[in-house]
């Protein structure tokens, strides 16, 4: 509302004044009431509103500054003490009393001089002590060292004698074509040692005499071997049934997000499992007569459920050889119809209509048109095999010989080992997966390959230690940071490529006159494999990469 005050005497001046209506209740801060006219007067604090402090963030007063107490306490020692000296009337004994005297005042440099002295006497003796810890530990060191040489010796003569162990066992006890290989090889050492010798010892008729009856003793080894090389096939079929089996009436597995694995047998392994059993059965030997009734008869009423040519005649094997036992027929006369009963009971499961889960294991497809892929006719032994059967060297253009043939040559004119070999290929290709970068090149290198690498390129030696015992020997990268290639290899032993794949530049690892024998050896490697078609796309990558580096 507008009131009117008095400025001057006679004059008065129009003012606007703001009203707040607070809506709480104001508190009562005192005042004064007229008496004669009874109007009561507040105090001016209590009708207008302070105006706020604006906020520094810093707490300028609290209430322990404005209220602390304070207090005063005498102190008094428990024990009061006095010092008493002698004098005339007052004797004190001075007989528990210490005479000091002064010492030689010396200067602040003799100080330091004196404390640099202690702090060189410390140092020495510290020295002494850590030189003859260093020392300990250097020899503790050479112990720990030597031992272990020695252990690396040790195990390397072990595992040196075991393979010659292993080696001679399979000579003697050859089972798989790597055995035989070996054994023809050694054939071939031990003919080419005995022709020098004739050759050199004897003239004449007697050299002539003496290489006839090598070559009679070398058809005697040759027939010898070919009978061993029988029963090894006969004992591997064996297994291989056996294996078949197990691998029909294997039930299906799989591992959880625990890492637990479970099984669970379905109606086809259950059946695989039932047709082993009785498989089994039959072909076990020197059981009573009465249980080999009972398995003759389980094995009629399981080949009974399905009517084909195969179960009639089986059973009719099965009748004949039931009759027979009823006559007292020898053992020995029955081992020719029990093994046919074995050999069509076998032919009975491979059926995929009786036993499903062995479709996926056959060899021969069950759709015939799956025979027109990947067939190859093979001009040595005049059969279509499947592509796997003939082993392609990288450089070869056609489809040669199949394996069979190749291994037959090699049995009757070469006579060459390549267990080593494939040895160091498999060795190489382990390696390789387990850099995980898609390295493709290693798996088009196949074993003739290999061989003209280690032979022709390489010399069967160590580039480093000249070692030439191909056990001991493996390929790794030259450069690990590419992929492998024959032009990106090296040959070292075990313990060489071990340090070398530890290497981070190579140009301060070796001297210049090394690597530029390692970068010839691979300009030969790269000429021989620039014939290849399929090497021919890496070869033009890898001379990029080259460039790219050179450029860098």
């Amino acid at each position: 509302f507008e009131t009117s005050i008095l400025t001057d005497s006679d004059s008065f001046q129009e003012v606007v004044v703001k009203i707040e209506r607070p809506t709480y209740n104001k508190p009562f801060l005192g005042g004064f009431r007229n008496m004669s006219t009874g109007v009561e007067f507040h105090n001016a604090g209590s009708q207008t509103k302070l105006k706020k402090r604006p906020d520094k963030g810093i707490q300028l007063f609290c209430k322990e500054t404005q209220t602390v107490l304070e207090k005063n306490k005498l102190q008094q020692t428990r024990n009061t003490t006095s010092t008493q000296m002698t004098k005339i009337g007052l004797y004190v004994s001075n007989m528990t009393d210490k005479l000091i005297s002064p010492g030689k005042y010396f200067t602040a440099e003799e100080y330091h001089k004196r404390r640099l002295e202690a702090v060189i006497v410390l140092q020495k003796y510290f020295r002494r002590w850590h030189a003859v810890h260093l020392v300990q530990n250097l020899m503790e060191q050479k112990r720990l060292r030597l031992a272990q040489e020695a252990q690396e010796e040790l195990k390397k003569k072990m595992e040196k004698e075991e393979k010659l162990r292993r080696e001679y066992e399979q000579k003697l006890n050859p089972k798989t074509k790597e055995d035989f290989e070996l054994l023809y090889h050694d054939l071939e050492l031990w003919m080419q040692e005995e022709t020098e010798r004739i050759n050199r010892t004897l003239t004449g008729a007697e050299r002539k005499a003496a290489l006839c009856g090598l070559l009679e003793q070398e058809t005697q080894l040759i027939a010898c071997i070919g009978r061993h090389k029988l029963h090894a096939n006969e004992e591997n079929q064996q297994k291989a049934i056996l294996h078949l089996l197990d691998k029909c009436a294997q039930p299906r597995r799989w591992k959880a997000y625990d890492g637990k694995i479970t099984e669970m047998d379905t109606q086809g392994t259950l059946r695989g499992k039932e047709l082993r059993e009785i498989y089994h059965s039959i072909s076990t030997k020197d059981i009573p007569k009465d249980e080999r009734t009972d398995v003759l008869l389980t094995l009629r009423c399981t080949v009974k459920e399905h009517e084909c040519k195969l179960t009639q005649e089986i059973v009719a094997l099965i009748d004949r050889e039931i009759d027979l036992m009823s006559r007292e027929v020898k053992e020995c006369n029955l081992e020719g119809l029990r093994k046919r009963i074995c050999t069509l009971f076998l032919q009975y499961i491979k059926i995929p209509k009786i036993n499903p889960e062995v479709a996926e294991l056959l060899k021969v497809p069950q759709d015939p048109l799956k025979l027109y892929k990947n067939i190859y006719f093979c001009h040595s032994c005049e059969k279509y095999l499947p592509a796997t059967e003939f082993p392609i060297p990288a450089n070869s253009r056609t489809i040669g010989r199949c394996r069979s043939c190749y291994q037959l040559d090699n049995e009757a004119r070469r006579r060459e080992a390549y267990l080593k070999y494939r040895l160091i290929l498999d060795n190489l290709r382990k390696s390789e997966a387990d850099y995980r970068d898609d390295t493709k090149i290693v798996f088009l290198v196949q074993l003739p390959d290999m061989q003209y690498l280690i032979e022709n390129i390489w010399n069967c030696q160590s580039a480093l230690s000249a070692c030439s015992d191909l056990y001991d020997l493996v390929m790794v990268r030259w450069d690990k940071q590419h992929e492998w290639s024959p032009w990106n290899t090296i040959l070292l032993t075990k313990e060489e490529a071990d340090a070398h794949l530890k290497l981070c530049n190579l140009q301060k690892a070796y001297e210049a006159a090394f690597i530029y024998r390692i970068k010839q050896k691979h300009i030969r490697a790269k000429n021989y494999f620039a014939q290849i078609p399929a090497m021919s796309s890496f070869l033009h990558r890898s001379n990029n990469q080259a460039n790219a580096d050179s450029y860098k």
